[in-house]
């Protein structure tokens, strides 16, 4: 067997093995959601089945939207692996892909455990802060502040962070620096208005399992911020104000 061979087999097996652990992690969340569920039924109003969130919860809420909102990080992670060689950008990129698919596993396995639906018509987007959200403006389509009432979709973010069809499109198309500057400021945004909703839910949510997943994204996404700033640093940029 040649060398390159063997390297892809061992980074193979390290990524499943990695994988797997992943996989098991999201089965143990999940069982605590249902655990905790079971032993704080006073905290919870009725929803699908008995002793379970209600569908207009935070909870729900936040299980909703930021599935939704980790899969646009998902989604601009393997775009910017294709248009850079770049070592460090592509690193980040795979563990931000990782964590978040992993998240978003879980967060719609509650659901799914709570016989709740993942899309809920009617319903603003972020409707579960009780009008807002810490710290930022959700921008409408025509890019003016506002708090998100009457929002419509169409270029503009569904929720805090999350970038346009527009930006999507200029990633896709975008290679070496101009791409890794431009992922890394979509990212640094996209970060903020997570972490925004991850506090939301840590004050606001009710299964505890959901409370400490929602302060561990407030943690692990400060982090990423930082070594965010210090590569837009490097590569002569900064966030966008």
């Amino acid at each position: 067997m040649t060398a390159p061979r063997r390297v892809r087999r061992v980074r193979w097996a390290v990524g499943s093995v990695a994988a797997l652990a992943l996989l098991c992690a999201g089965a143990a969340t999940v069982a605590a959601a249902r655990d905790d569920g079971a032993q704080h039924p006073a905290h919870h109003t009725a929803g699908g089945a008995p002793g379970t969130p209600a569908t207009d919860s935070a909870d729900a809420g936040f299980a909703r939207d930021m599935a939704v909102h980790h899969q646009q990080a998902v989604e601009m992670s393997f775009v910017v692996r294709d248009r850079t060689g770049d070592e460090e950008v592509r690193r980040l990129a795979y563990d931000i892909a990782n964590t978040q698919a992993n998240q978003r596993g879980m967060l719609l396995g509650w659901l799914d455990l709570w016989e709740l639906p993942k899309t809920t018509a009617g319903q603003e987007p972020m409707g579960w802060m009780a009008g807002g959200h810490e710290g930022h403006a959700m921008n409408g389509a025509d890019g003016t502040g506002g708090t998100g009432a009457g929002h419509r979709a169409h270029d503009g973010p569904l929720m805090p962070g999350m970038a346009t069809r527009a930006e999507l499109a200029r990633l896709r198309t975008a290679s070496g620096r101009a791409a890794e500057v431009l992922y890394l400021r979509l990212m640094t945004d996209h970060h903020k208005g997570g972490v925004d909703m991850a506090r939301g839910c840590a004050r606001l949510c009710t299964v505890g399992a959901e409370k400490r997943l929602a302060r561990g994204m407030v943690a692990a996404q400060q982090s990423e911020l930082d070594a965010m700033a210090d590569m837009l640093k490097a590569r002569g940029a900064a966030p966008r104000p």
